[in-house]
């Protein structure tokens, strides 16, 4: 029997056994196999098993699934290839195996972390993840080149009066 294996940091050692037909991945509980991690979405994507054969499909996740490395909307999945959800990699395995094990989130998570920029928001001048306000953040004043600028003009204006006044001296 086929199963995943978890291998990202924090969740390594996770397995979960394709035992169904259908089964679903997400970060809420509703789902077969959940994974309790934030850049993972709610309902990220499933496994169906056709035959022998597993088919991803991605259920319009916010992070994306990739096979290989390969972003995926539907897509063979084969043993020893690795799949990612977000930030999370499991490879499938094939098999006999033991029974499943599901480490319980850590605290409930309601929404999803986005990973990265994705292209639509770029044309929208947009940023997916905002910063809450907090000093760490906040524009900090640079006297030093306020002088700096300011030294360069009153230097930058010395020059030009010697190389007129140089220009005045050899005309006369």
């Amino acid at each position: 029997m086929a199963k995943l294996v978890v291998l990202s940091e924090g969740l390594t050692g996770l397995t979960y056994e394709l035992k169904v037909d259908k089964t679903t991945i997400g970060r809420l509980e509703d789902n077969a196999f959940q994974i309790g991690e934030p850049s993972v979405s709610s309902h990220h994507c499933e496994l169906i098993q056709r035959g022998n054969d597993i088919v991803v499909k991605d259920l319009n996740s916010t992070n994306g699934t990739f096979i290989n490395g390969e972003k995926i909307t539907e897509s063979a999945f084969k043993p020893g290839q690795i799949l990612r959800l977000g930030q999370v990699e499991m490879r499938l395995e094939s098999g006999s195996g033991t029974t499943p094990t599901v480490a319980p989130a850590k605290k409930p998570l309601d929404k999803t972390i986005v990973i990265g920029i994705q292209a639509q928001d770029l044309d929208k001048g947009t940023r997916p993840v905002s910063f809450e306000t907090s000093p760490a953040f906040s524009k900090k004043s640079n006297k030093v080149n306020k002088i700096f600028i300011a030294a360069a003009i009153v230097l930058g204006v010395l020059i030009i009066a010697l190389i007129i006044l140089s220009f005045v001296n050899l005309k006369t």
